[in-house]
């Protein structure tokens, strides 16, 4: 699938969407270069899980975890994983194989633990189509 937005607004809309969409246990790789919108993508998201708690990207806690939606929402961004020893250590097994649902921003950097059946969402801009457009491809 591919969605197009023009505005902040209609990219949480489409978060909004697939959370409402999701299932226990799915896990979704979230990429898109820095500034695209992938945290108001996840905000998004976490609205359409129920999430009511403030959802910020977890940049320098690796893993952000809400309970307050209608399952467990494992936020995660491993940006700045140095090491992939370092994905076992926050235990990040209990995310992608637990009760919940996981979102991994950049999860290209530990594509070899991502499991297979990964929803890739992909996020890029244009700026010849607008500042705020926004080209996102679910697979």
């Amino acid at each position: 699938m591919i969605f197009e937005t023009f505005s902040e607004k209609e990219t949480y809309e489409i978060g909004k969407k697939l959370g409402l969409e999701a299932k226990t246990g799915q896990v979704y790789a979230l990429l898109g270069d820095l500034g695209v919108g992938k945290t108001v993508f996840t905000k998004g998201f976490a609205a359409g899980l129920g999430v009511t708690d403030h959802v910020s990207s977890p940049t320098f806690t690796i893993v952000q975890v809400y309970e307050d939606g209608r399952m467990p929402f494992y936020h995660l961004d491993v940006y700045r994983i140095g090491d992939i020893e370092e994905m076992y250590e926050i235990g990040y097994e209990d995310c992608f194989f637990g009760e919940g649902v996981s979102l991994v921003e950049w999860a290209n950097l530990i594509e070899e633990l991502m499991p297979e059946d990964t929803i890739t969402v992909t996020i890029d801009k244009d700026l010849e189509k607008g500042f705020d457009y926004r080209r996102i491809e679910v697979r």
